[in-house]
């Protein structure tokens, strides 16, 4: 008996043998130019995603990570001041804040989205507030019109976590540009990733920019001229060039996974399953397909038996984690967030993926429910 097709959450070889004709001599002519930190090929991807996403400046740097701390630390984020954000996200929307010496304030989600909720934004706003961190989550923008509103209200900084939203929209305008700054991630897991990792900072500033160019070497004016204590987060000429490959690619892979998205929406109508949400005046761009589901880890176990990858994104909320206790407030509740931690999963929504791999994930899904109720 011929063994079922294996499923992965993501499969990259898969993207792999379609741009490989095109990556390896691209690479190769990184090789030849013995060129390797920043350079042209970084300029070149710079300048293409500036004009992708419709940024005045596009800095590159080491990592997803290192954009969210140098924004943060561009824009005056400090010891002693508090950076609101979400607490249903990956680690490093809130560690980045800590490592400048800030205390990350956490607030819930709205329950349909996944989002930071604009709702209970003001409430925690204190003298000691620098800025908002809001993330795109799975790759639907985040409700920003409210943020930016209580941004300009109260004199504060908008950075976007744009790790998993390239490409996606809010109101029509590209998400990680509408704020002082947006973050992207190039983790070879994103829409558009690299072969390691790598990242860059996304501004209309000018002022931001020439800050973030410094801090990434070291804090130079020019070489030798240090104006700042900054950090080694430089962007490698290698990635920039399979980046700028992988670019030319991303409205077709976007595309895919929208239809995928619309295919697994309509299996999974008048089921168990809660499919996600496309709010109002967003582009999801479906860095992850994230379901809401009874018995979360019981069909977890089971999609694993069935050869299907699915994984939970995150089943700690940030403020439950053990290095943030001394800076949460004891007793913190934030249901909305616990709550998805709990209940949500992420099944394979890859743009190589056929309809029938969608179909046979959405059938396994719901016969686990039909077969065990």
């Amino acid at each position: 008996m011929k063994a079922r097709k294996t499923i992965p959450l993501l499969d990259l070889k898969a993207q792999w043998a379609e741009i490989r004709d095109e990556v390896v001599p691209a690479v190769l002519a990184v090789l030849d130019s013995q060129q390797f930190i920043l350079g042209p090929e970084v300029e070149a991807l710079e300048l293409e995603l500036a004009v992708y996403l419709g940024a005045r400046y596009a800095i590159a740097v080491a990592s997803g990570t290192d954009a969210l701390l140098l924004a943060l630390r561009a824009l005056g984020v400090g010891p002693g001041d508090e950076v609101i954000t979400t607490a249903y996200s990956f680690f490093s929307t809130a560690s980045t804040s800590a490592l400048l010496g800030a205390r990350p304030v956490f607030v819930d989600i709205d329950p349909v989205t996944y989002n930071l909720d604009p709702a209970q934004i003001e409430k925690r706003i204190t003298e000691r507030t620098r800025a908002i961190v809001p993330v795109h989550l799975f790759g639907q923008p985040a409700h920003l019109a409210p943020i930016l509103e209580l941004a300009r209200l109260y004199r504060l900084a908008v950075i976007e976590d744009t790790a998993q939203a390239i490409g996606s929209r809010y109101q029509g305008v590209a998400a990680g540009s509408l704020g002082d700054a947006g973050c992207l991630s190039f983790y070879p897991s994103k829409n558009l990733g690299g072969f390691g990792d790598g990242g860059m900072v996304l501004t209309n500033r000018e002022d931001v920019a020439k800050t973030v160019r410094e801090l990434r070497v070291h804090g130079a004016s020019r070489e030798y001229h240090h104006r700042r204590v900054g950090y080694n987060s430089r962007l490698d000429a290698l990635q920039a060039a399979v980046l700028r490959v992988k670019l030319k690619y991303l409205d077709r892979w976007t595309y895919a996974r929208r239809r995928h998205a619309d295919q697994y929406d309509r299996l999974f109508v008048d089921s168990p399953v809660r499919a996600p949400v496309k709010a109002k005046g967003c582009e999801h761009v479906y860095n992850n397909y994230v379901i809401r589901v009874p018995r979360r880890d019981e069909l977890l176990a089971h999609l694993r038996e069935q050869g299907i990858g699915a994984a939970v994104y995150y089943p700690v909320p940030l403020h439950r984690l053990e290095c943030f206790a001394p800076l949460v407030p004891e007793g913190l509740s934030l249901p909305e967030a616990e709550r998805a931690s709990r209940e949500t999963m992420a099944i394979p929504v890859y743009p190589e993926l056929s309809e029938e791999d969608v179909s046979r994930v959405a059938s396994t899904i719901l016969g686990f429910y039909q077969h065990s109720s």
